[in-house]
């Protein structure tokens, strides 16, 4: 049984009627994951510019696919794994890529590896990565700035992992075709 609930525009408190209205123009209809956050506006207000933040760093869409689906992964986030699928393709992300981070095969570039690599290693290490691990990474093309990006997607999806896996949030009907489990 759910302790949370899933709002609609009429449910939600009046603090989250507008930043509803805002996911349903941005998404066209209500994700599962904002009906659940929609109990705190503040939450899904943070959850939405964090999320507008991270998108506008300097990843490209292959970048941004590959630090969101390595953080989902390693949280076992059922919800998130197959919306960033979804998300992957209408982004235009090869799916060769998409599976090799659902599946934690490699990756198909050095580039994308040390991205993938410095962002496991910052989630298993809460921040603390070693003089190595930061200098492979600049090794790879990347910067400080790079650095702190990953920690705003970080930051991103430790939101929602965790709210999902609190409500237990069904994936929406959109992203089933995408359901994921950890092998």
């Amino acid at each position: 049984m759910s302790h949370f609930t899933f709002h609609t525009i009429e449910t939600a408190p009046q603090e989250s009627q507008p930043l509803i209205e805002n996911s349903v123009k941005a998404f066209g209809r209500l994700p599962g994951l904002h009906k659940v956050m929609a109990e705190s506006p503040q939450l899904l207000e943070g959850y939405q510019v964090l999320h507008k933040l991270f998108q506008d760093t300097s990843f490209d869409a292959e970048e941004l696919t590959v630090v969101w689906q390595t953080i989902n992964v390693e949280h076992e986030c059922h919800y998130c794994v197959p919306a960033h699928t979804g998300i992957a393709n209408m982004m235009k992300v090869d799916p060769a890529l998409t599976e090799a981070l659902r599946n934690e095969a490699p990756m198909p570039t050095a580039k994308l590896q040390a991205l993938h690599d410095t962002t496991l290693a910052m989630v298993r290490s809460r921040g603390n990565l070693s003089e190595q691990e930061v200098e492979t990474f600049f090794a790879a093309g990347y910067g400080p700035k790079q650095l702190l990006e990953i920690i705003l997607g970080l930051s991103q999806k430790v939101m929602s992992n965790y709210v999902n896996h609190l409500a237990q949030t069904p994936v929406d009907d959109v992203f089933k075709v995408y359901a994921w489990e950890k092998k």
